[in-house]
């Protein structure tokens, strides 16, 4: 049996005593790093929480087409007094982003939705000031233009110049009238002349942008492929998720913006 010496057991005790050290020393680590880690995790989130949201307007107005708001129709299947083809009047856009706007019931902004589609298929000729007389009165802090669908394709440059002309007419007399935020989104079927001028005009009274043409990629985001809908036309405009993502585009515009103000 081997029997250990008085300076054996003195120079084995201390070896443990160094490896209990060392041991402790390597938690003591972990925790220094969990503390750390934890901190920045705090830290990141409080980043997030902290970013800036849009300011809560008090009055929004809607400008757009079927998509905006369609009253019901009952020869083509649509019941709704809403944008098509939202399966409720709460999942469309114009409520969708409403709602994400309000910071509280008491804070819910008033709004006012018209269906401009006459002003797509007669823009060369059509009163802006008569026709949308309810609209420079309601004195807007916030404006949507979501318009395009409905405007005859531009084939020619005489097209494009009064298609563009009068979307300066209406801009500027919205921007005119109290200095409104005003967006204007893309057509949710892309065409290319359309959106171009849209982009350019808006950009001209300092509005914001969104380009919403990558949701129509996506086959889900059309109301046909959400439930049955007999009349196609109807089928082809966007269903809840396809409100949702129009919604979430301009919300996501809107944030942008004031991040960039705050700056």
């Amino acid at each position: 049996m081997l029997r250990l010496t008085t300076k054996t057991r003195i120079v084995a005790k201390s070896s443990i005593h160094r490896r209990r050290l060392t041991g402790r020393t390597r938690f003591a680590c972990i925790l220094v790093c969990l503390a750390a880690f934890g901190s920045l995790a705090t830290a990141a989130l409080a980043a997030a929480q902290d970013a800036p949201t849009p300011t809560a307007p008090h009055k929004i107005l809607f400008l757009g087409n079927s998509i905006t708001k369609h009253g019901p129709a009952p020869a083509i299947g649509w019941l709704g007094d809403w944008g098509m083809a939202a399966s409720a009047e709460d999942k469309d856009f114009v409520h969708l982003l409403t709602r994400d706007l309000t910071k509280s019931p008491a804070a819910a902004p008033k709004i006012l939705v018209n269906n401009i589609a006459d002003f797509e298929r007669q823009y060369a000729t059509y009163d802006v000031d008569a026709n949308l007389k309810d609209a420079f009165d309601f004195k807007p802090d916030l404006v949507i233009v979501a318009i395009g669908e409905n405007v005859p394709n531009l084939a020619s440059e005489q097209a494009k110049t009064q298609f563009t002309a009068a979307m300066r007419k209406l801009l500027a007399r919205l921007k005119s009238d109290g200095q409104p935020t005003i967006v204007v989104r893309s057509c949710f079927w892309p065409n290319e002349p359309k959106d171009t001028i849209l982009r350019q005009t808006c950009q001209e009274v300092g509005g914001i942008f969104v380009d919403i043409s990558a949701l129509c990629k996506d086959e889900g985001n059309y109301g046909r492929s959400e439930r049955k809908i007999e009349h196609a036309g109807v089928g082809a405009h966007p269903g809840d998720k396809g409100m949702q993502g129009i919604a979430d585009a301009i919300l996501a515009a809107l944030k942008e913006h004031e991040k960039k103000a705050a700056k």
